[in-house]
């Protein structure tokens, strides 16, 4: 009872205790799902229809698209202006897949397994892959289903790791590339679903099919005169503020904007100072008599030149002009140079020359790399075969261990170049030095190669040429020294805007009023240029950047302001509509000008007008730019609708006021053909939906883009 008593005289403060227990752990829980939220939010790129895109996905398909790339073009390292081109491909692709998913879920559109198995290895094979090289037959020139199975069946291995390493590599390499474009081509036949069912809804008829006929069928040849827009002062045309309030009005919805930035910049090119010109003209004049007198000449280029020394002859016809001048009119050892041009000096030195084929055609049969006793062993006996009569196609098919096996070991033709750049140099000298139909044995990183010359080109001068190239750039001395200029700039003017003033006192080029926006990859034609945009819309107005290195650049940038999202102000647009109506009024005044003349002839007009008489053939209703004239859709009009020698009534037009004549006319001789003519129409409207039927669920979609926070 004492110790109840206790407790019951202590209820207030266990109380507190209790709730401010209770209290720290829904704050708890409150903070820590909010830490959460924040975390979500910071990852998310981009918010389609309430759909979150993370930076993670969005990285993922970066990367991979990314490797795509690589390996189709062979680089290892891709410049910033192709990652920039790349992510944008990626994020319209991930926006378009999520706005047609909606759609298509919508409608119970899918693409089913079985299709997708029709579309990549069975009679419907996708046109994505019949068009990969990979997998065209080189002696027909034609899509190879066979090369396509044999690629999957490898692929498709379930003991890859029991390959060597680097076999390994290559093949779940080759699995992601098959598996990227799996995936593309399951997307491109739900969009192609999609966009064939809309196109069947706008069905050309007989009357779309005569009029697209008879706009094309029908040409006219004319004389005609012309008075600009610009014979008449804009000082004498009065525009009201209502009359471009008007016009804002009724088009308003074509002034939408986006969120955006209004920056200045100074951007500062990077170039080489003279000490550095005179420095590179010393140094190759240095290694001239070196260059000349040595048999080392592949050391001295590969020390010294930006260009590695190509072992190989070419013909004339590989050289560019300066170099096949020189290379066809010196004799052996000559050296030509060091000349300059385009801030590169060059020197040149003809190795050798002889009379030889171009190109060679090749076949082979690879034995890859494995046991060395036991594949020397084969080498020898499968050479041995050969020199007996054995059939080098079907010993191919049976050992090669190539995807050339197919083909009976047929590579195709090679250049020294190509040969050696493909292969290695004694792959190269073995394919130019073996007879046509000799075999020779050949080794490389692939493995063991029995080479069969199957045929030669005409002999030709061939020419073996060192070339020394020395592009000349900033030292370390000039670097800085522009760098340090520019940031002495920045440091005593720090003032937004005193800067424009600044800016011309010190001799620099300022750029004011530039609006870019988030997705804006450059400022400009600035290489690499995304991260000053990015400062800008980190940054509020007044800020003025660090220096950013951009390329061949320094570049600072100051913030003028903000843009908000929504339309464009009526002001910022009042010049260019009030430029549009002071046309159009111009058009109506000379147009009546001319009409109260009465003239009867186009030379008469022409000369009211202070113009002249000039002619134009071969106009139709469809004609989109008037050869010599440009784009006048009025005038279009009016002529296909003119009588042949009757001298039309003034056309107010885009640039100005037109006189014709119609002085002949032609009809093609194409008959009509109904039929034709709407499954041309038919086709036209197809490709349209296909190229705006996606792009308009995108526009209509709700997207947050935060790309900005990560790129």
């Amino acid at each position: 009872m004492a110790t109840l008593e206790k407790i019951r005289s202590k209820a207030g403060l266990l109380v507190l205790v209790v709730g401010l227990a209770l209290f720290a752990f829904i704050i708890g829980d409150f903070l820590n799902s909010g830490s959460t939220y924040f975390r979500q939010t910071q990852e998310r790129v981009a918010k389609v229809d309430g759909e979150v895109i993370k930076i993670q996905d969005y990285q993922g398909r970066i990367d991979e698209m990314t490797e795509m790339y690589k390996m189709q073009s062979g680089q290892t390292n891709l410049p910033e202006e192709y990652m920039n081109q790349i992510r944008q491909s990626v994020f319209d692709a991930m926006v378009q897949e999520i706005v047609l998913d909606e759609a298509t879920d919508k409608l119970g559109m899918a693409v089913s397994p079985e299709e997708l198995f029709d579309m990549v290895q069975g009679e419907n094979i996708s046109p994505m892959i019949q068009q990969m090289q990979m997998f065209v037959n080189p002696q027909t020139g034609q899509f190879d289903k066979t090369a396509l199975l044999n690629f999957l069946k490898t692929i498709d291995d379930d003991n890859i790791a029991s390959y060597p390493a680097d076999q390994q590599a290559q093949l779940l390499q080759a699995r992601n590339f098959w598996l990227f474009w799996e995936k593309n081509i399951k997307r491109q036949r739900l969009e192609q679903k999609y966009t064939t069912l809309l196109s069947k809804a706008v069905a050309a008829n007989v009357l779309d099919a005569k009029e697209a006929f008879n706009d094309a069928a029908e040409n006219s040849d004319i004389v005609y005169a012309m008075q600009s827009y610009a014979s008449i002062p804009d000082s004498t045309i009065e525009v009201s503020k209502s009359e471009i309030e008007k016009l804002y009005n009724q088009r308003k919805e074509l002034y939408k904007q986006k969120e955006g930035k209004v920056i200045k910049y100074i951007a500062v090119d990077i170039r080489p100072s003279q000490e550095d010109y005179d420095k590179a003209s010393a140094d190759i004049e240095s290694l001239k008599e070196e260059f000349t007198t040595s048999e080392k000449v592949a050391d001295i280029v590969n020390e010294n030149s930006e260009v590695p020394y190509m072992d190989a002859f070419f013909t004339e016809n590989a050289f560019d002009p300066e170099m096949k001048q020189f290379a066809t009119t010196s004799e052996v050892g000559a050296v030509y140079g060091p000349v300059f041009d385009n801030d590169k000096y060059r020197m040149f030195k003809l190795v050798d020359k002889k009379m030889g084929p171009d190109s060679v055609k090749v076949s082979h049969i690879m034995l890859a790399n494995g046991d060395e006793a036991r594949t020397t062993a084969l080498a020898d006996s499968l050479m041995n075969v050969l020199k007996n009569g054995g059939d080098f196609a079907a010993l191919a098919k049976e050992f090669s261990a190539d995807q050339a096996a197919e083909n009976g070991g047929e590579l195709g033709w090679f250049t020294e170049i190509t040969a050696l750049r493909g292969v290695n140099e004694d792959f190269k000298n073995a394919v130019f030095s073996t007879p046509v139909n000799e075999i020779a044995k050949v080794k490389s990183l692939y493995g063991t190669h029995l080479v069969k010359v199957t045929e030669k080109t005409a002999n030709v001068n061939k020419y073996k040429v060192a070339d020394i190239d020395m592009t000349v750039s900033p030292s370390s001395k000039t670097y800085s020294n522009i760098y340090n200029e520019l940031n002495q700039f920045i440091s005593q003017n720090n003032d937004l805007a005193k800067l424009d003033e600044a800016a011309k006192e010190a001799g620099y080029n300022l750029i004011a009023g530039v609006n870019v926006t988030a997705d804006n990859q450059t400022l400009g034609s600035i290489k690499n240029s995304r991260p000053v945009i990015r400062w800008a819309f980190q940054n509020d107005k007044g800020k003025i950047s660090e220096i950013f290195e951009c390329d061949d650049k320094f570049v600072i940038a100051g913030v003028e302001g903000t843009v908000k999202e929504g339309y464009r102000s009526v002001a910022s647009l009042t010049p260019a509509l009030k430029a549009e109506i002071a046309a159009q009024k111009k058009g109506e005044k000379i147009a009546a000008d001319l009409k109260a003349k009465n003239l009867t002839s186009v030379e008469a007009y022409a000369d009211a007008m202070g113009s002249k008489v000039d002619s134009v053939k071969f106009i139709n209703f469809g004609t989109r730019r008037i050869s010599g004239i440009g784009v006048e859709p009025k005038l279009n009009a009016m002529v296909s609708l003119a009588e042949v020698g009757q001298v039309s009534a003034p056309v107010a037009g885009n640039n100005g006021v037109y006189v014709f004549k119609v002085y002949d006319r032609n009809k093609d001789a194409k008959e009509y053909n109904e039929a034709e003519e709407i499954k041309t129409l038919d086709a036209s409207n197809a490709y349209r939906f296909g190229f705006q039927a996606i792009q308009s669920l995108v526009n209509k979609a709700d997207v947050e883009d935060n790309r900005i926070r990560f790129f």
